[in-house]
């Protein structure tokens, strides 16, 4: 089916798709589930069907469940993940811990609904699954069947009505999937999530370091917007759903304020070291425990983690690497957006993932040499702050070299090694900018541009005076 798309009228994108295919649908078999997926999954177990038919089919619990979701995964992540697109944390850990607690979010794909929770239906306790009562089918020729579904699909069939507020899938988020979901968990409703053995869908991830930032940008700026909606978890949800879910919700609604102390510890103390002013405790000082203990427990447990998941020490290399690239980038651009948007100075965008990879795009990817090839200002973010600590790690060891370098290092030893980790994990962006040839490099445009604001803000704060 192509739903009417006209100038005049918003379509809503995939929200506004699925709300056409449930009209549409309705009048075809109106089944009791539906499945969602994403035009680039396919299926891989046939049996999901089955698994998730039983849960829907239980005597207690069933009558309750809105959807189930099934995991997210994808058939063409390299052996060490190169961009962090498994999201192995999110798919293991984090939804299995939501499903104790009421539920899983809707994660747009991969899941299947209950027709009467998708269009808005409120949860009571006398609901009750009447599986044996088969639906009325209409008895239509194809003609009037296919007339009658255009009329549902028109592109004004949803003026002065509640479809997309509260009815199908909620519009005006850049994350229809997961509002919707929280929609429906505020109904009443619960969620299951689903994980077998056997993986029972499969799907394309970026294979571009753009695509994948423009991605989590979009990501992360539509969790930014639920927690500034009316459906906002804090204040609409408190009392509706489990506090241990409301707070799950948080965590990712305000993803995109960690781009702020990301931000700082990626700027400040590498600047702090031209004047040799320390900000973190001296190797003798007590309080140096606590901070070591926070920086090696993190780092052990995520890599633990991860080797867990059946991921490699390279891999959860590359996932820190992601975890930087997106806090400094797409989290600082989608938290702009927001703050424009809320004072109405500019308007959010729905970016759509590019599904088409090129040959030789494709072959740097299976070699897991990271891509870059075209301009953008996430690049220019990512290359002067790459450049900006490299300048400061240089100075700072030229001095420790050249004066007292034992004092120096004494004094200022955490922030040497946070200048000096931030360097070590850019190594990509410095291959990009001097050492490669191939399409992929960073172009020369932002050699000269990112190097000159780095420098410029090295010299600027060196002849600063600091009281």
């Amino acid at each position: 089916m192509a739903r009417e798309k006209r100038p005049q009228y918003h379509h809503n994108y995939k929200a506004g798709a699925i709300n056409s295919l449930l009209r549409v649908s309705s009048m075809i078999s109106n089944a009791e589930i539906i499945l969602i997926l994403d035009c680039d999954m396919h299926s891989n177990h046939s049996q999901s069907v089955r698994d998730a038919i039983c849960f829907f089919m239980d005597e207690e619990k069933g009558p309750e469940i809105a959807f189930v979701q099934f995991p997210q995964n994808f058939e063409n992540i390299s052996k060490n993940d190169l961009y962090g697109n498994a999201l192995s944390v999110l798919m293991e850990v984090e939804l299995h811990g939501a499903d104790g607690y009421g539920g899983p979010l809707f994660i747009g794909t991969c899941c299947f609904h209950r027709r009467d929770a998708l269009c808005g239906k409120k949860f009571c306790g006398q609901y009750k699954n009447d599986w044996n009562d088969e639906n009325e089918l209409i008895k239509a020729n194809l003609q009037e069947l296919e007339e009658e579904s255009k009329a549902l699909a028109s592109c004004a069939y949803e003026e002065n009505t509640l479809w997309g507020k509260e009815i199908g899938a909620i519009y005006k988020c850049l994350v229809e999937d997961v509002i919707t979901g929280l929609w429906i968990q505020l109904q009443g409703w619960k969620s299951i999530y689903y994980n077998p053995p056997r993986k029972a869908f499969f799907g394309i991830a970026p294979t571009t370091l753009l695509h994948t930032l423009v991605q989590q940008r979009r990501w992360g700026e539509g969790e930014l917007q639920i927690s500034l909606s009316k459906y906002s978890p804090v204040w609409y949800g408190l009392g509706k759903i489990n506090l241990g879910l409301l707070m799950g919700y948080c965590h990712y609604n305000y993803w995109v304020t960690t781009c702020l102390p990301i931000l700082y510890y990626s700027i400040i103390p590498s600047l702090y070291l031209l004047k040799g002013i320390p900000l973190f405790p001296k190797m003798a000082s007590p309080w140096f425990i606590p901070f070591t203990y926070v920086i090696l427990g993190e780092s052990t447990s995520s890599l633990i983690e991860g080797l867990i998941f059946g991921g490699t020490i390279q891999g959860w290399w590359n996932g820190l690497r992601m975890w930087l690239y997106v806090g400094t980038s797409s989290y600082l651009f989608a938290f702009i957006d927001i703050v424009l948007k809320f004072f109405e100075f500019s308007n959010s965008s729905f970016t759509i993932t590019p599904k088409i990879i090129e040959d030789d795009v494709s072959q740097r990817y299976k070699k897991e040499i990271m891509e870059f090839g075209t301009s953008s200002p996430f690049f220019t973010v990512l290359v002067t702050l790459a450049l900006l600590n490299l300048f400061c790690l240089l100075v700072t060891l030229k001095e420790l070299v050249l004066s007292e370098g034992a004092l120096v290092g004494e004094k200022m030893l955490l922030q040497v090694l946070l200048c000096g980790f931030l360097v070590f994990i850019n190594f990509p962006i410095y291959q990009g900018l001097f050492l490669r040839r191939d399409k992929g490099r960073l172009p020369s445009s932002h050699t000269i541009k990112s190097t000159a604001l780095a420098l410029s803000a090295c010299i600027i704060f060196k002849i600063l005076k600091l009281d």
